[in-house]
């Protein structure tokens, strides 16, 4: 009897109750392991029908391209004319095929890209590519970031806008979005846009998308401030507490989250005996010494304790 295997009995053997299943590939069939009943068999199976026994021999035997991406403009699904200038067997093509193959590819390369948004994308995801190896982005949030480019070319507004602004607005909803401590001050440095229209961009994309976003915790912050000033692990736990404390009493409300970082690392590094001067947190942290100084009396006035400044 043929037994099919259905929705209610995937995972659970209607004979016994047993969820522990065994699936035979070699004999296409789905067994339970307590009682021995078939639930399923003429499986199909949808792996290869070749075998390898080694990474190399599996590479060359594969027959499928990469994965698709959004990091490139056309998902990676398009073909490309090679520039080798050789045929199937290895052997280099006449000049008058040359020609031919030349022309072919020119007028690939350019049908690959006869849309406007086509042309758009390509273009956006090579400053994409360019914008990540500056910053040391990782795939995941390359991906994120395309994903939010894409859907802005979609509804047509990226037109009339800075491509490299909207671009690093992407970016930086990302990281955002995947808790990075990153600023829009990190990637003026690589940028040809001001700080203003990459802000507006990123105005114009929570609003278009609907994302709901919260304001950057300071804590996300202190490692990348330790890391700079070459602290230790304590002051930065001690800095970690007093921001805890400090969002408990509520005197983190309405302050920039890199000036809170700061002033709390100033605090925990004369705490911890590796004192740091105001000037030299200001410079990790991307802000005034005004403001290092300004969260600092706040801190040490709502959270009771006495510091000596010049320990």
């Amino acid at each position: 009897m043929d037994l099919s295997i259905s929705q209610n009995n995937l995972n659970l053997c209607p004979e016994c109750g047993n969820t522990n299943l065994i699936s035979d590939e070699a004999r296409g069939e789905i067994v339970c392991n307590v009682c021995g009943l078939v639930l399923g068999q003429r499986i199909i199976d949808s792996g290869p029908e070749w075998r390898a026994f080694s990474s190399e021999e599996a590479n060359k035997k594969v027959r499928v391209g990469a994965p698709t991406t959004l990091t490139l403009h056309d998902k990676g699904l398009s073909t490309m004319i090679g520039w080798k200038n050789k045929d199937a067997f290895g052997k280099s093509i006449s000049p008058k095929m040359k020609a031919e193959v030349y022309r072919l590819r020119k007028w690939h390369v350019r049908t690959r890209t006869n849309k406007s948004i086509d042309r758009n994308l390509a273009y956006a995801m090579n400053e994409l590519d360019r914008f990540s190896s500056q910053l040391n982005l990782s795939k995941d949030l390359k991906e994120s970031a395309a994903h939010i480019y894409r859907k802005m070319a979609i509804k047509n507004l990226i037109r009339g806008r800075s491509i490299e602004a909207m671009l690093i607005a992407s970016i930086y909803l990302s990281c955002r979005l995947n808790n990075i401590p990153k600023t829009l001050d990190d990637f003026l440095e690589f940028a040809m846009v001001d700080k203003k229209k990459i802000a507006r961009c990123y105005r114009l994309i929570i609003n278009e998308l609907k994302i709901n976003i919260g304001v950057s915790s300071p804590i996300n912050f202190i490692p990348r401030f330790c890391a700079s000033l070459n602290l230790s692990g304590r002051t930065q736990n001690r800095a970690a507490e007093l921001l805890k404390l400090a969002k408990k009493y509520r005197i983190t409300a309405g302050k920039a989250p890199t000036g809170l970082a700061g002033a709390a690392l100033y605090v925990a590094a004369i705490q911890e005996g590796e004192r740091r001067t105001q000037k030299e947190i200001s410079l990790a942290a991307g802000v005034t010494e005004a403001t290092i100084r300004n969260r600092y009396k706040e801190l040490i006035d709502h959270l009771k304790f006495e510091v000596d400044i010049y320990k």
